[in-house]
């Protein structure tokens, strides 16, 4: 015969074995932290990919020739609107226009990742646009994934163009690569957003 206190005592080892086993058992107190961390380090990533302000305002000044505070101005701009770039190209162009004209230039893609690659670009300028101009120019690269996806020709996107700090600024845009071009010089002009600029392996014609 099973006595009452025997009973109660089973019962009560029942008990505490389920509650330890529930307890091994239930999810932590935050189920997402697992999520959470895994997120955070893919964001790290990504920004490990991509350069900050610090090292484009050392770059611009050191390559253009410019005042720290002016390339400031410029990336605070560039940021604000398109946020941390993946590369950026140094180089040095020419060109000049009479109402329509042309620009030549060369100089080397640099990527976040370490990957360099030379390049050249040219392309002919519509627009209210008169006068000569020869200098170096720093383009900033967003959107780019593979480095071949930069030879293609890029449209000015119209009326994108502005100065700051003492540099030409605009956008060129296609296939969801977006590169904007800083630069300085004699005679920098604004109405060569409008037409297009085609990056290429080798030195080409601008037509």
């Amino acid at each position: 015969m099973i006595t009452v206190p025997l009973f109660r005592n089973c019962a009560l080892i029942l008990t505490a074995f389920v509650t330890l086993a529930g307890c091994a058992t239930a999810p932590p107190d935050n189920p997402n932290s697992a999520t959470d961390i895994r997120a955070a380090q893919e964001r790290s990533q990504g920004q490990a990919e991509t350069y900050n302000e610090n090292e484009l305002v050392a770059a611009i000044s050191t390559h253009l020739g410019v005042t720290s505070e002016s390339a400031a101005t410029a990336i605070e701009r560039l940021f604000k609107d398109r946020g941390r770039p993946v590369g950026y190209i140094t180089g040095e162009e020419g060109g000049g226009a009479l109402t329509i004209g042309a620009r030549f230039g060369k100089g080397t893609l640099w990527m976040k990742n370490g990957d360099t690659m030379p390049i050249y670009w040219q392309g002919p300028t519509i627009g209210f646009d008169v006068g000569a101009e020869a200098g170096k120019v720093f383009t900033l690269v967003y959107g780019l994934k593979d480095m071949e996806d930069i030879h293609r020709r890029f449209p000015g996107v119209d009326g994108s163009a502005y100065l700051i700090g003492g540099m030409a600024v605009n956008y060129q845009r296609t296939n969801g690569i977006t590169l904007a071009p800083i630069r300085t010089g004699v005679g920098v002009r604004l109405g060569a957003n409008v037409g297009y600029t085609r990056y290429t392996k080798k030195r080409g014609l601008p037509f």
